[in-house]
């Protein structure tokens, strides 16, 4: 988000909303598995999961508010339905962009780049060797058992988005079902600075396989050093989730896909998708 110098209230700093469905993370090995093992093999899942999600539409819903004391005093929000044309070619179809009135900040490309590729962060063998990726343990999300890593640029380049964080692998179908952290670089901007802030994304199993992203929410201040702090409020729902094309078949693991199957619990103690905290 690129702020406006012309900012002149201030916004408390807000504290984390804790995710009860985490449990305690152990520091311990995985069983029958080095941490590299594990590594390989979602990322392989990943580059199957990235494959199968460009051979489906859904609906991409986003509203980024700024917040004064906890009451909303700008908004964006826009609603896009992810399409394929005639021709098979994906496109976009913008189904509801009200003015926006946030003051403020402003939404760049960098912003708009972030909520197609990073927000549903996605780390497949290509990019593995863009990462130190470190093994941390085992920890309880919701009714999965997953390994968690922390994920980190091995360069971080002003023309490079990438993703610094950490993210939550199933143990059982090594995909990513979580991840927490932000994109980088924040950098200045002509007379602004281009910040941006710490998000999660949560994912449920789409047609009994992938692990597809349905909800992401950042809840964070923006500490500029040009203007005052900015505390903003991100939602961003991917929903509607459907194969494109009857003769479309996705392989996984050398079979097709069944039609349907019902998502997993959404994380405890909130609806799915969650509301903001």
């Amino acid at each position: 988000m690129l702020v406006l110098l012309s900012v002149s209230s201030t916004i408390p700093a807000s504290a984390q909303s804790d995710d009860k469905g985490e449990g305690q993370l152990i520091n311990e090995p995985p069983k029958g598995i080095t941490a590299e093992q594990v590594i390989q093999k979602f990322a392989a899942r990943e580059k199957e999961f990235q494959q199968a999600r460009d051979n489906y539409t859904y609906r991409q819903s986003v509203k980024v508010q700024t917040i004064d004391d906890d009451t909303p005093d700008g908004q964006y929000e826009q609603v896009v339905d992810i399409l394929f044309d005639d021709q098979g070619r994906r496109i976009e179809n913008v189904v509801y962009a009200p003015q926006s009135t946030l003051q403020r900040i402003g939404m760049t490309r960098e912003d708009e780049e972030d909520i197609q590729k990073l927000l549903p962060f996605v780390l497949t063998t290509d990019e593995i060797p863009e990462y130190n990726i470190t093994y941390l343990g085992q920890q309880k999300e919701d009714e999965l058992n997953t390994y968690v890593f922390d994920v980190n640029p091995k360069q971080i380049e002003r023309k490079k988005r990438r993703f610094q964080g950490r993210i939550w692998v199933d143990d059982h179908d090594f995909q990513i079902v979580k991840t927490f952290g932000k994109a980088v670089p924040d950098f200045g901007s002509g007379n602004g600075e281009n910040l941006f802030p710490k998000f999660t994304t949560y994912r449920e199993q789409i047609d009994g396989k992938y692990w597809f992203p349905t909800y992401t929410i950042a809840d964070d201040v923006l500490q500029f050093k040009k203007a005052p702090p900015v505390h903003i409020r991100q939602i961003v729902k991917y929903t509607n989730y459907k194969r494109f094309g009857s003769k479309t078949r996705i392989i996984y693991e050398g079979q097709q896909l069944p039609q349907a199957a019902p998502n997993p619990k959404p994380p405890q103690g909130q609806e799915a998708p969650p509301p903001p905290q």
